[in-house]
């Protein structure tokens, strides 16, 4: 089969993560990795982390990596879950890297010949946020969305649990 990159694009809760997971479960013929991004904050983020592994049980070997996605990428030879880029953007961003850093991450994750699947938020129907490191991270948000979507096969957008393929 022809490797093939996918993005599920939508808002916070609207069931892309759910659908991800059904894809690639359904296009992988063996077990996927679950390349989880999020870096634990507080309780509450751990209850969502919490809620993902439920969902996803043992149908996916997991690996958790807040910010060498191509490493990550490179060593697994079963189709890719990105969960979720948006996070991955909060770590980076966190972390002292900038938009060229992860620009340079991305592109070389979507120049390799394997199937990955990319989680991601779409922050492009919100308001502008009243500080600099919130717009920092929509700006980036959407432009690295918009590189990942130019450069994937399939794209679906996301609302109340429904995703529409829109590319």
């Amino acid at each position: 089969m022809k490797t093939k990159k996918t993005l599920f694009i939508g808002g916070i809760k609207s069931g892309k993560s759910l659908n991800a997971q059904s894809y690639i479960l359904k296009n992988s013929s063996k077990k996927p990795l679950y390349l989880a991004t999020t870096e634990f904050i507080d309780a509450e983020m751990q209850n969502r982390v919490d809620e993902h592994k439920l969902n996803r049980s043992d149908k996916f070997k997991t690996i958790e990596e807040p910010l060498k996605l191509y490493n990550t990428i490179t060593e697994c030879d079963s189709f890719v879950l990105v969960e979720c880029v948006s996070m991955w953007i909060n770590n980076m961003l966190y972390h002292g890297f900038g938009f060229l850093d992860m620009k340079k991450e991305l592109e070389a994750i979507l120049a390799l010949d394997k199937s990955i699947v990319f989680v991601l938020n779409d922050v492009g129907c919100g308001i502008i946020p009243d500080n600099a490191l919130a717009r920092e991270f929509i700006d980036i948000s959407g432009k690295l969305s918009q590189l990942i979507a130019s450069s994937c096969d399939e794209v679906y957008h996301t609302i109340a649990g429904i995703s529409t393929r829109i590319k």
